[in-house]
């Protein structure tokens, strides 16, 4: 007992705290069966945002975006700052659905109010993305790339584990940050309803 006394005081002497164990970072949740690939329930990785909350911020590789670099890292959240943002999240820009609805919102960007901005993520490679976009004609919607890290499909819930690539959703981000609209479609093939995304996105500037 007097040895295990000396132990502990020779310790406090020396000023020096124990080491704690370093934690292991926690995986973010796992939940099947909230969606379906060929007719089997696939794995999505993340949580779902919820309207009212902060727009996690995330990174992503530009691959079309205008007065910017294909491939640089951006955060397009801080890059459209004060601005409402319409966030849509692709599968792949290789798939007609997905091509179908970016040539939808570029349409409608033309229309919109110049404080209102539109951004598509997918999983694509940069130069994929910035090929197909010039093809196209694609210049009022912002397209980047989270091939890297996946880093916004598992803070936005979107993360299919099974395929590596988005399910799709569209979000209205507030010019204060905040979730204004949040709409996961129950299929890859499904179409969001531009109506109302638009909606969302004019009642946002109000706000």
């Amino acid at each position: 007992m007097a040895t295990k006394g000396k132990k502990t005081a020779k310790r406090a002497a020396s000023g020096k705290p124990r080491a704690k164990r370093a934690l292991a970072p926690k995986a973010p949740p796992e939940r099947a069966g909230v969606i379906e690939l060929g007719g089997r329930p696939a794995t999505v990785v993340g949580k779902d945002v919820r309207v009212g909350q902060k727009a996690p911020p995330f990174k992503a590789q530009v691959g079309s975006w205008a007065g910017m670099n294909i491939w640089a890292e951006v955060d397009p959240l801080q890059e459209t700052a004060g601005k409402v943002r319409v966030v849509a999240a692709v599968p792949s820009l290789n798939t007609t659905v997905c091509q179908t609805e970016t040539r939808k919102f570029n349409q409608a960007a033309a229309g919109l109010s110049d404080d209102i901005r539109v951004i598509t993520v997918s999983a694509d490679l940069p130069v994929m993305q910035k090929d197909w976009c010039g093809k196209e004609g694609i210049e009022r919607v912002a397209v980047v790339s989270d091939h890297m890290d996946m880093g916004f499909g598992v803070k936005y819930g979107t993360l299919i584990k099974e395929r590596r690539w988005h399910r799709r959703a569209v979000f209205v981000v507030g010019k204060d940050d905040k979730v204004k609209y949040a709409a996961y479609m129950p299929a890859l093939g499904v179409e969001p309803d531009y109506d109302e995304v638009l909606a969302a996105a004019r009642q946002a500037l109000t706000e």
